[in-house]
């Protein structure tokens, strides 16, 4: 190790044992391990020479950024060397006529928005870890969140990358056009796939025109069948919608408890909506308005508030974003993150209930999720650590019975991998492997994670 740590002595690096308790884990709960050392890079050159330390001495490494993921991924093994990529938090450009930015890997998500904000510009990308996630963990597991709905996953987000491959090598992809038709899209190898083939230090993002005007209601329904009717209402009537958020009565009465704000509607009703439409100055507030109303008087929504400011918005976003929050009262958890088609969608959910209210009847179960998107998040706590493999195994078996993918957006990480084949074929794991062969040969990059 002295060796190692002499060939890197240029690099701002942590080997106190205290100091390193922050770089165990992440968000997910799964087991802490110590790293050997942390090295903190604030290039791409300084990423590459400490990648290309790693091979020359054998190190398994192993990438970190804000570390709100829940899948694991960021988690190393005892005695890794772990690159953190914290001092990579540079905004380097934010392009104002084509609409596109340049952020190195570590810029805190809710930064890059608040700076292009300020050029009259607007990042879409959003969800309650905003304050901590980094663009490139955001890029690195295809971060969803409450806007997929209208602007699609990051992937759709990313114009370019920059990467550093397992044996050093600089790939710089940093195209700034929509439209580029060269050939394989190299990008994608590394948007989505959790560090497996590289390591991501700059992105180009695209940007859009900031929204003049932004309205939010959070909607009281009776069934999740009313709730596919106002989708279907709310997209036809309204290009402006950018949010459809579901939260069940379990989980809107904790929510609020632990975000310590009024429980809305009193916790009345089964299910929630919590909408958000964005656009023109002049005239969406009664657009909104109007659609609400009309659904009232259909019967179709049971109540419904509208915020009257910005701050009562805020309010019932935060109960909306408390999930972080939820989960340190649940503890032991599993943070479901699952994909299924929305026609299935209460079937599946009342099959889960019932199958884990009879198995783990002291189980805290509770149900929210992106909607619009076919995105599911269930919360499973209380449990005993022994209770957890069994618990996802369950859960995993019935979203596959209902054709349904085991993570939406969390990624597999570590966590997920035993239960990949529930979504994937031998055969698709099989091609996975080849091309984790292929590029990280020797496997000293985020091993164990996704596949092996």
């Amino acid at each position: 190790m002295n060796a190692f740590i002499s060939q890197l002595s240029f690099i701002s690096s942590i080997t106190d044992i205290d100091q390193l308790q922050k770089y165990t884990s992440d968000s997910s709960g799964f087991t802490s391990a110590l790293p050997a050392i942390v090295l903190r890079p604030a290039s791409t050159e300084e990423v590459a020479a400490c990648i290309k330390a790693c091979v020359a001495h054998q190190k398994n490494y192993t990438i970190q950024g804000g570390l709100t993921g829940l899948a694991g991924g960021a988690c190393p093994d005892e005695g890794d060397v772990v690159i953190s990529l914290e001092r990579m938090n540079q905004i380097e450009e934010i392009d104002t006529v084509g609409g596109t930015a340049i952020v190195q890997a570590g810029v805190v998500l809710e930064q890059l928005q608040q700076a292009v904000l300020e050029q009259g510009w607007y990042f879409p990308l959003d969800l309650g870890a905003r304050g901590s996630c980094q663009i490139g963990g955001n890029i690195a597991t295809n971060a969803g969140g409450n806007k997929v709905f209208r602007y699609g996953t990051t992937r759709e987000l990313v114009l370019g990358l920059e990467v550093v491959l397992p044996d050093g090598t600089v790939l710089n992809m940093l195209n700034r056009v929509i439209k580029n038709n060269t050939g394989l899209d190299l990008k994608h190898l590394f948007i989505g796939t959790e560090g497996r083939y590289g390591v991501i230090t700059r992105a180009c993002v695209r940007l859009f025109p900031k929204p003049a005007a932004v309205y939010s209601a959070l909607a009281a329904l009776k069934s999740f069948a009313d709730v596919t009717v106002l989708l279907k209402e709310a997209r036809a009537s309204m290009a402006e919608l950018s949010s459809f958020e579901v939260m069940w009565d379990n989980y809107l009465k904790t929510a609020a408890q632990v975000a310590n704000k009024a429980i809305p509607f009193d916790g009345q009703y089964p299910i929630y909506v919590l909408l958000e439409a964005e656009g023109a100055a002049e005239g969406l507030d009664t657009k909104l308005t109007t659609f609400l109303e009309q659904q009232l008087e259909s019967g179709l929504l049971q109540d419904v508030i509208i915020p009257q400011s910005e701050e009562q918005a805020k309010g019932l976003w935060h109960i909306r974003d408390a999930s972080g929050e939820t989960l340190r009262i649940m503890k032991h958890f599993v943070a479901f993150d699952i994909g299924i088609p929305l026609k299935h969608m209460q079937e599946f959910i009342e099959k889960t209930e019932q199958a884990l209210q009879a198995k783990y009847p002291h189980a805290m179960n509770l149900f929210f999720g992106h909607l619009g998107d076919g995105n599911l998040h269930l919360l499973t706590g209380k449990l005993t650590e022994e209770e957890l493999l069994p618990v996802e195994d369950l859960v995993y078996q019935l979203t596959a019975l209902y054709g349904g993918s085991i993570t939406a957006e969390h990624g597999i990480g570590r966590i997920k991998k035993p239960f990949l084949h529930y979504s994937r074929s031998p055969e698709q794991i099989k091609l996975m492997q080849k091309i984790r062969e292929l590029i990280n040969s020797d496997n000293l990059l985020n091993k164990a994670r996704v596949v092996e």
